[in-house]
């Protein structure tokens, strides 16, 4: 308990799957958490639970809006004055192939899952100048690693918010801020059973350990990468997928 203790962290699609996760994990770790999302009472619900044992509050956010993006920073520096951890976690997913995706479809995926990242880097870089060993974890995809049979918008975003983190690992080292990625495999969530229809048990069967992941898995993962423990670590690539890439 406690690797988070005095730390402030952002972290968006907190109201549901991995990004609740780790908003529980992180206060429990002592972190204050603002929680971003578009799910509002969602979003409001798992703050008030977390304020009952510390520091949580709920911000409306869209990732694709720049002017929700700099609200977002404004609130935090009235209430925190800084910002220790970025977790970028909210993204889109859909299964489809390249015949299948529409020009809106593949617009739609990247400025969730790649501009969005980007978007909210920006706006919190001044904040995360304030903060101490200050972090952005970005959350990509075990498919920003190969190629994929279908969901090719949503590999192809991913694929590139891994680069975005490289670089911004190579920016902004220099000041003290680290960057990393993490590419969970198959993780039951809400996103993964709407988009398999019901048959998202199936896709255990590709991974060594035999059952998909579970928003806790990854929610560790970003733990580490948050805390002073990993105060050495920019520009890496976390696997946390069952045995997927192995």
């Amino acid at each position: 308990m406690g690797r988070l203790e005095g730390k402030v962290a952002l972290i968006t699609g907190g109201a549901q799957g991995q990004g609740e996760a780790e908003a529980r994990l992180f206060a429990r770790e002592g972190a204050a958490v603002v929680i971003g999302d578009v799910l509002e009472d969602m979003g409001r619900g798992v703050a008030r639970e977390l304020s009952t044992h510390g520091e949580a509050r709920f911000v409306g956010l869209d990732v694709t809006n720049v002017q929700h993006w700099q609200a977002a920073m404004e609130k935090v520096e009235a209430a925190f004055g800084k910002l220790d951890i970025l977790i970028n976690n909210a993204a889109i997913w859909r299964p489809e192939g390249i015949e299948a995706t529409t020009d809106e479809s593949w617009d739609t995926m990247f400025a969730v899952n790649t501009r969005g990242p980007f978007l909210g880097t920006r706006a919190a870089l001044p904040l995360l100048r304030k903060g101490t060993g200050a972090c952005i974890v970005n959350v990509a995809s075990g498919s920003a690693l190969r190629g994929a049979r279908g969901a090719t918008a949503y590999a192809a975003s991913k694929a590139a918010l891994t680069n975005f983190t490289r670089s911004t690992a190579i920016q902004y080292g220099p000041e003290g801020i680290r960057a990393n990625v993490i590419h969970p495999g198959p993780v039951n969530t809400e996103m993964l059973r709407t988009g398999m229809q019901g048959n998202h048990e199936s896709a255990a069967g590709a991974l060594p350990l035999g059952r998909l992941g579970l928003p806790d898995d990854i929610a560790y993962g970003a733990l580490y990468l948050a805390s002073d423990e990993a105060a050495f670590v920019t520009g890496a690539e976390l696997c946390i997928d069952g045995g997927l890439r192995a």
